[in-house]
């Protein structure tokens, strides 16, 4: 560092080498100080968004340094140095400021410190964040996976399953990559290989597409729906309202993955439906894709809408705005409002005025039948002839009915006629339970309705695709009987009775005292 020692040392204090060495480095490294000190202001400004700090926390911490602050501090106090190292290169705002307009501060433009009044925050966040973002060339691309199940590695066995082309016992792993983002995009690029050919095989079935709102162009904002050719002739019509989160035709991606495409998709139903039932049609809802893209021109789900392409990895997925609403079909309750006023009504002249309605539900989509329903059931009560719920999301209070206990601890019994007498007599529900299919569990208190087990104990969303032939079953049989009523039955949940759990819940006992007891107890045994 000798050549570059000043010739003349501007310290006021006592002089040893390491003084010297110190006050030589700091001397060399001063052309980066006005840089640093302009990112150390962007790391200390709370108001920037958390990107633009971190990135110049990354900046600065990359650039040259001679030693760490805690090192000069300690060495100037030792050295005798009153005042701290950096009080040279100590820039003020008004100092930044007015070298940053003279262009004196390497690495800031001066057109990023021009004051508008107006919209000076904004301002700031904009013009800091192009002083301090990396190039797009410096950021990682964003990940790119074909939509083709060959090229992501994956092939359809003969048991209808989809297994890795590596290693044919494999299926689908979700996570293979440190990469969230990486992973994202190849899980969307797998479904909507799935989605192809879900949809597929329901045109083969018979089914067609129907756009809502109706009377909708293809390039306007619509979502699409499934239904059969005999929808205005039939004397029967099942309407099955998924789940929001799964997109259309699909019971659940799980059961795709484990059991088999056909039995993890409405493909099954759709051709019980339509093959053995030739006086029933069949009406898919669309519950999940309900976000309208316009560059693709089509309707998509939220996880869909996260994997679109954006410039780098590191950009955040486009921003949802007015335009990407569809038209009375925002979200799922107004979707499941339009499917009974644009598709069920009568006057939409789409169905037999006469046809009973069967409706399947599935978590909040029996949910949105429910909320509709009970606000229009004068208008419905003829034509509804029966309703199955798969994990249902609705409660008593839903139905307009309080579930609370009389004086005489009778469960109140619903008004005949009612849309809550309807629910608890022709509607049955599916929750997970480890019991056999259709074994009755408790949740009739809960839900107004009877409750039955799906045969399904881990996973909420399988309950439908082992309950779904059970429901239709049940269809025919109310269907076959206009004056069929379920008996509405109470199951208690069986709770092992603990006397002292029921002593300490009456703070009878002490949980600390008993446990110290319990304690001196095993000693004494052992």
């Amino acid at each position: 560092m000798s050549q570059f020692r000043a010739k003349r040392l501007d310290l006021g204090c006592f002089i040893n080498a390491r003084v010297i060495r110190d006050h030589t480095k700091r001397k060399v490294f001063e052309q980066f100080e006005p840089e640093r000190q302009a990112l150390r202001y962007a790391i200390r400004n709370t108001s920037l968004p958390q990107r633009v700090r971190a990135q110049a926390q990354l900046q600065l911490a990359q650039m040259h340094a001679y030693t760490r602050s805690t090192q000069i501090k300690n060495r100037c106090v030792a050295g005798g140095i009153a005042r701290g190292v950096f009080r040279d290169f100590r820039l003020g705002r008004y100092q930044f400021r007015q070298q940053a307009l003279a262009g004196e501060l390497p690495g800031v433009k001066k057109a990023s410190c021009i004051f508008h009044p107006h919209s000076f925050r904004s301002h700031l966040t904009t013009k800091l964040c192009t002083m301090l973002v990396y190039k797009k060339k410096d950021l990682p691309p964003d990940p790119v996976h074909p939509t083709d199940l060959e090229k992501l590695g994956f092939f359809i066995n003969d048991q209808d399953q989809i297994r890795q082309i590596a290693n044919a016992e494999e299926g689908f792993k979700f996570k293979i990559n440190a990469n969230e983002r990486w992973n994202d995009v190849r899980g969307n690029s797998f479904n909507e290989c799935i989605q192809r050919i879900v949809t597929s095989r329901l045109q083969e079935v018979g089914l067609s597409t129907l756009r809502l709102p109706l009377g909708s162009q293809p390039k306007d904002k619509h979502v699409p729906i499934l239904v059969s050719p005999n929808l205005r002739t039939a004397s029967r019509i099942t309407l099955i309202l998924g789940s929001p989160d799964q997109e259309l035709g699909i019971w659940t991606y799980r059961s795709i993955a484990e059991q088999s495409i056909n039995k993890g998709s409405m493909v099954e139903i759709a051709r019980e439906i339509l093959t053995n039932k030739p006086d029933t049609a069949l009406i898919i809802a669309n519950m999940g894709q309900l976000v309208y893209h316009c560059g693709s021109g089509r309707a998509m789900s939220q996880g869909t809408w996260f994997a679109l392409p954006v410039e780098t990895a590191a950009h955040p997925p486009p921003r949802q705005t007015w335009r990407n609403l569809i038209p009375r079909n925002t979200n799922w309750r107004e979707h499941a409002k339009c499917i009974f006023e644009d598709v069920l009504a009568p006057e939409s002249k789409m169905v037999n005025p006469e046809a009973k309605i069967d409706i399947i539900g599935v978590e909040e989509g029996g949910l949105g039948a429910v909320e509709y329903l009970v606000e229009n059931w004068k208008s419905w009560n003829s034509s509804i002839s029966g309703i199955c719920f798969s994990r249902p999301q609705h409660h008593k209070h839903h139905l307009g009915v309080e579930d609370e206990l009389s004086a005489s601890d009778d469960i109140t019994v619903p008004e005949t006629g009612s849309f809550a007498h309807f629910i608890s007599t022709r509607s049955r529900a599916y929750v997970l339970s480890d019991e056999p299919l259709q074994w009755p569990v408790p949740g009739t208190l809960e839900h107004g309705c009877n409750t039955y087990s799906g045969n399904e104990p881990v996973n909420h969303e399988d309950v439908i695709v082992s309950s779904w032939k059970s429901m239709l079953q049940w269809f025919d049989k109310v269907y076959a009987d206009p004056a069929y009523e379920e008996a509405e039955f109470v199951i208690e949940e069986t709770v092992e009775d603990d006397e002292g759990w029921e002593k300490w819940r009456r703070g009878e006992v002490d949980a600390i005292d008993d446990m110290q007891k319990l304690a001196v107890t095993d000693e004494l045994e052992s």
